[in-house]
């Protein structure tokens, strides 16, 4: 008689189930501590004095617990903390705005060229971000000369060249699209359009995708470096990202200093992160990716 399809694994021994989960676990762990050993050599050389971060120690002989007070103070990171808050929220409000209505227009509403037009943008993700560095800055350079107020060292430069996300209006054209029809029917049936549609419907529908781009945004415009650098040239407006600079100087850098201030750096995400985690991992299997 053919044994059930599942009878061969019932029958298992035991000892080979518990080995298999034993190296299940294992290879997790190693995966964990991989994965966590940056941020405890980061927190441990914080709390170190000058000489032994700058030595092979990985443990603290003494908790310097100051060092985050000087990291504070000798950066000024109340600044670049106020402006890495400023430019977050305008950047995050800007990408939510324009990737939502971008993405609803090409899920929702046909008009000629639509399918052309987002292959065209789809196919820009393939550029690489470090080719398009100069032309972005000759073009705010060239808007701030025209325009009314200057773009350069303001937060013009450094928020609106990313309020037009690719992957937002991807990742949420995909969900858009899977929203049934007979929703828009009975929302037009009751007098709405398209608007009221996006913003009683679909909005509310698509929490899981929103929470990706938030996080995501987020976290990309809080570390940025490269452009802030480029198109600031005073701490006016600068992120704290380039406050973490400030610990080089001419004999070198003060590594514990620098650690105190990239953890200072890092709270906001880490906080981000606790209250949307179970959000944000159920959005990423819950999203359009797949679409």
């Amino acid at each position: 008689m053919a044994r059930r399809p599942g009878s061969a694994h019932r029958h298992q021994k035991p000892s080979f189930v518990i080995l298999r989960t034993i190296f299940t676990y294992l290879i997790l762990c190693v995966g964990v501590c991989i994965a966590i050993f940056p941020f405890f050599w980061m927190i441990s050389t914080s709390l170190m004095s000058l000489g032994e971060a700058q030595g092979t120690r990985m443990i603290p002989s003494e908790i310097h617990l100051e060092n985050y007070v000087d990291a504070w103070n000798e950066a000024d990171f109340s600044v670049y903390m106020w402006n890495s808050t400023r430019i977050t929220l305008l950047t995050l409000a800007g990408e939510l705005t324009f990737s939502i209505l971008a993405a609803y227009a090409f899920a929702r509403i046909k008009f000629p060229g639509r399918d052309l037009i987002f292959t065209i943008l789809l196919s820009t993700m393939m550029i690489p971000a470090m080719v398009t560095i100069i032309p972005n800055f000759l073009t705010v350079t060239w808007l701030g000369r025209i325009g009314p107020i200057g773009w350069i060292n303001n937060w013009p430069a450094l928020t609106i060249p990313f309020m037009g996300s690719v992957f937002s209006i991807f990742l949420l054209r995909q969900f858009f699209a899977q929203i049934p029809d007979e929703l828009y029917d009975a929302v037009q049936m009751d007098g709405g359009g398209h608007l009221r549609f996006l913003w009683s419907i679909v909005l509310p529908l698509s929490k899981a995708p929103l929470m990706v781009i938030i996080v995501l945004s987020f976290i990309g415009t809080w570390n940025a470096l490269a452009w802030p650098m480029l198109v600031t040239n005073s701490p006016a407006w600068r992120p704290i990202a380039v406050g973490l600079y400030s610990f080089i100087g001419e004999a070198g850098q003060r590594t514990n200093l620098m650690m105190a201030g990239a953890f200072i750096a890092v709270i906001p995400i880490l906080v981000l992160y606790f209250f949307t985690q179970r959000q944000f991992t159920e959005s990423i299997a819950r999203s359009g990716l797949k679409g």
